[in-house]
């Protein structure tokens, strides 16, 4: 089998340049959509903050998305330990009722 038969080559573009990758197929939706974010976010800079510099630019999309990918890293650990206390807490009622 040929590694290189299942994967699927398509470009994208993001901030005026075109990307050539061999991906597998299960992933161009995803690729697809997260450039299409990247662009949409690079015109919101480019028109909010008059930045004209590319690089700049793709750095302020780069820190947006590694910020919110950290925020729903601590939300999640937040909401874990919440969702842990309060099961703690059930199972001590539950622990003295049918004691």
């Amino acid at each position: 089998m040929n590694y290189m038969s299942d994967k699927l080559k398509i470009k994208i573009s993001i901030a005026d340049r075109v990307y050539p990758l061999n991906i597998d197929p299960s992933q161009e939706e995803g690729l697809r959509k997260a450039a299409k974010k990247i662009e949409e976010m690079i015109k919101q800079f480019e028109q909010s903050y008059a930045v004209r510099d590319k690089q700049d630019v793709l750095a302020m999309c780069a820190l947006q998305f590694a910020s919110r990918t950290e925020q729903n890293i601590i939300d999640k650990k937040t909401m874990n330990l919440e969702t842990e206390e309060k099961l703690n807490t059930i199972n001590s009622f539950l622990d003295q009722i049918l004691s």
